[in-house]
């Protein structure tokens, strides 16, 4: 049944939230070194101090940073040649990661927040955990893929939906959330991992495995709303009322009315940051490369955004910038 109180209280707590609809920003370098990795996971409730930032690496890739405090969702920093922006798709793209490019990047993490375990979203996952001790939180798909990576069991969290994970400074909800369709209403490697299969080793490895939507809400500071494909289950999302939602670029129009669904279920967000939609097959560097198919998306998401929820903000994010919400 739905719970009314909880549904409201989520609410006051959003609209009583400091800040209303502002978004300030500061540039990152993206080619700062970063310190020796010594962060592992960690479960205390240490409590923030300083900023809380958030700066988007592309594709649906975040790094938030809460004080000293460090989560990650759907990392991938790697961004090699698959084909798929140029008409000449290979499935069989062996899976690669480029520490040059990661280890700059990531200097610690405590979490990291997988959405599906497709390439371009999990590929540098495995290593980022190796190198940060950091928690994998995801799908079943996900826990058994990083056990084939070569992760320990005890630092994989597998997740279905409806849990609310309490790590002190900030509370991470996972939405059980769905995958988007091409224009045939199907998608790329359909398919879960029920048990641990061989080690990946090509990016058709990586299935779908379901797909997860997160919820952070910092203590003291914002709510905000990931999303790392663009559908969804309206039912799933309705209480949540984030302050700042990250929508994915939808590919085709196969998910009906999805801009005026999503934003009535979040209940219009103050602020709305479109990703997915940056061609995540050239280097992480500003501007952002946009395919012409992929502008089109994404004005076509501002426009869609503007009509259905005309009191939110539009954000469009360039890379290694924090945004504070």
């Amino acid at each position: 049944m739905f719970d009314e109180l909880s549904y409201d209280r989520r609410r006051f707590l959003r609209d009583a939230a400091a800040g209303a609809a502002a978004v300030s920003t500061a540039g990152l370098a993206a080619g700062a070194p970063a310190r020796a990795a010594t962060t592992t996971a960690t479960t205390t409730g240490t409590a923030r101090s300083g900023a809380v930032s958030f700066r988007w690496w592309g594709t649906s890739g975040w790094r938030i940073d809460i004080g000293n405090r460090t989560v990650l969702v759907d990392p991938y920093l790697s961004r090699y040649d698959t084909g798929l922006f140029t008409g000449a798709f290979d499935e069989e793209t062996p899976l690669a990661v480029c520490p040059t490019v990661i280890d700059r990047l990531v200097d610690r993490a405590e979490n990291i927040l997988v959405t599906h375990t497709h390439w371009d979203h999990f590929n540098d996952v495995p290593y980022i955990a190796e190198r940060t001790g950091a928690r994998v939180i995801g799908t079943l798909t996900a826990y058994h893929l990083g056990l084939a990576s070569g992760l320990p069991s005890g630092q994989l969290a597998p997740v279905r939906g409806g849990e609310v994970l309490d790590f002190g400074a900030y509370t991470v909800e996972v939405v059980s959330s769905l995958h988007s369709r091409n224009g045939a209403w199907s998608m790329a490697f359909p398919g879960v991992r029920v048990s641990r299969p061989p080690k990946p080793e090509k990016i058709s490895d990586l299935p779908e495995g379901d797909t997860l939507a997160y919820q952070i809400r910092v203590d003291g500071g914002p709510s905000v709303f990931f999303m790392g494909a663009s559908d969804f289950a309206e039912r799933n999302l309705v209480g949540l009322a984030p302050d700042v939602a990250m929508v994915a670029s939808a590919a085709t129009t196969s998910t009906a009315d999805y801009v005026p669904r999503l934003m009535a279920a979040l209940d219009h967000p103050k602020v709305v940051v479109p990703v997915h939609w940056d061609n995540f097959e050239t280097p992480l560097t500003n501007p952002p490369t946009v395919a012409p198919n992929d502008r089109r998306r994404l004005d076509d998401l501002i426009a869609a955004v503007r009509k259905a929820s005309p009191r939110s903000r539009v954000l469009v994010p360039e890379y290694h910038t924090a945004y504070r919400f």
